[in-house]
């Protein structure tokens, strides 16, 4: 029997995420012959809006942020669109959405796109107007929880409505096509597996850099702070995927299994291990920008940058410190992992120095990977041969991305109408995130740690510089 959801439940449908990212992933995915083309996708939010209003809405939306060569099916896929307007502070509003989402016998898709503080008000909702059944799956969009014990009530609060096979978290990162082929690049080459280890692998580099400030994110930044917001989810998704043992395949539950034995065996960060972070005032792409304190109007100790010394404690990590580095206000958007491998034991070539191998997955802006190989500089060489780095790219246009480039929410849309868990966040993973962060964070206040400052449009403090040169390492810049 087919899983493939029969209507697709869009929770937030006016807001900021639908507008960027849902609609346009949508609307590409029909435009590609992907959808059922009887898959009916209702939206709700707090707006009041007839159906024509909405597909209007919505038109506007993939007019401003949908590239004009993808848009085809634009027509078309409007008409799959109807909308509910829902407070779900009452439960009352929940039975006109049910008449028009569900049918019976159907499955239904929900997304999932509200303040954490609403979660549960909506599941209680949706509970009561019977969109809870055997039929019925829900996403949920980050924040979940702002620590452990936050985080244990919102996923309590899903598991009264819900199983854990019907619970589809999202991480954004896990949609990109880098990310994806970090796994095929790992379990599809014979060449990388068996050098993937502390025999080999000197260290890894896991940089999230963003340019940006705080937008329009001020209230929810101020509380969550460079950790919570990047560290907790993205960034320890990356280093799951980069340190776990080979599954047993490519479903969903071997590879989540894999990754949560990686985040249980992560050392709490030390003494010393991890350095913080906050912007003042300073040029950024040939503009000067104003500090934090400045954009937020008040003073604060919340971090806006974190760089951080962690170490997976099994046997093919010992010895092999993970660095990872994100802040705002960089002079780049970039987000990387850098695989440092160690030198060769002995050079035969007298007179000229090696340079150990580095791999370097880049993820966004560009998403490519380069592998650095030692090579012969043309010549006759009279006097010993003479070496230098050259790179091996897969940075053609499309390399990754096919015809078009596509949104990450594509992919994980499909997969939640499809009903395919394997690049979605399975709640042990969330908690073990976590339960890491939140000794970080407990580390900060025994230590009475507070950020230090770093003009907008450099690479963080300078102890954060010193944090990877105390061991002989220059972050990649």
């Amino acid at each position: 029997m087919s899983s493939t959801a029969d209507a697709l439940l869009l929770f937030g449908a006016t807001g900021d995420l639908a507008q960027r990212m849902l609609l346009p992933s949508l609307c590409a995915l029909h435009s590609d012959g992907l959808l059922d083309p009887d898959l009916r996708i209702v939206g709700t939010a707090r707006s009041e809006m007839s159906d024509a209003e909405f597909r209007n809405f919505a038109r506007a939306a993939l007019e401003k942020f949908m590239p004009a060569n993808r848009r085809s099916g634009m027509a078309d896929f409007l008409n799959r669109l109807s909308y509910q307007p829902l407070d779900v502070k009452d439960p009352a509003g929940f039975k006109a959405v049910a008449e028009k989402a569900a049918r019976p016998g159907e499955k239904l898709a929900i997304f999932l796109s509200t303040a954490p503080s609403l979660f549960e008000t909506t599941i209680k909702g949706l509970q009561g107007a019977g969109l809870t059944g055997e039929g019925a799956r829900i996403s949920l969009e980050k924040p979940l929880g702002i620590d452990l014990a936050s985080s244990r009530e919102i996923n309590d609060a899903v598991a009264a409505a819900f199983p854990e096979s019907r619970i589809f978290r999202i991480d954004h990162y896990l949609g990109k096509e880098t990310v994806q082929n970090l796994i095929a690049l790992r379990f599809a080459n014979i060449m990388f597996e068996p050098l993937w280890n502390s025999q080999h692998i000197d260290h890894v580099q896991i940089t999230v850099a963003e340019t940006v400030g705080l937008e329009s994110r001020v209230d929810f930044y101020d509380e969550a702070g460079a950790l919570r917001d990047m560290v907790q989810n993205h960034m320890l998704q990356l280093l799951a995927l980069v340190a776990m043992e080979p599954p047993t395949s490519f479903d969903s539950s071997a590879v989540r299994d894999e990754k949560v034995k990686v985040l249980r065996a992560l050392r709490p960060i030390g003494p010393g291990e991890s350095v913080t972070g906050q912007y003042r005032a300073g040029a950024t792409g040939g503009q000067i920008v104003p500090g934090y304190d400045e954009e937020l109007g008040r003073e604060s100790d919340t971090e806006t940058f974190v760089a951080l010394k962690a170490h997976v404690d099994n046997w093919r990590w010992k010895g092999v410190p993970f660095y990872l580095r994100t802040g705002k206000r960089l002079p780049k958007r970039r987000t990387e992992i850098l695989v440092q491998f160690r030198c060769i034991p002995h050079s035969i070539f007298s007179g000229t120095r090696t340079v150990p191998n580095q791999l370097l997955i880049g993820i966004q802006p560009e998403e490519n990977i380069t592998l650095s190989l030692m090579a012969k500089v043309p010549g006759l060489d009279r006097e010993g041969m003479s070496l230098r780095a050259v790179p091996l790219e897969i940075a053609m246009p499309d390399a990754f991305t096919g015809v078009h480039r596509r949104i990450a929410y594509e992919r994980l849309l499909l997969d939640l109408i499809e009903c395919d868990q394997t690049l979605f966040v399975r709640r042990d993973e969330v908690e073990a995130q976590w339960a890491w962060v939140d000794a970080i964070r407990e580390q900060w206040r025994k230590e009475g740690l507070t950020p230090r400052t770093y003009s907008a449009g450099s690479w963080g403090p300078s102890a954060a510089i010193a944090l990877a040169e105390r061991d002989g390492v220059s972050w990649h810049e």
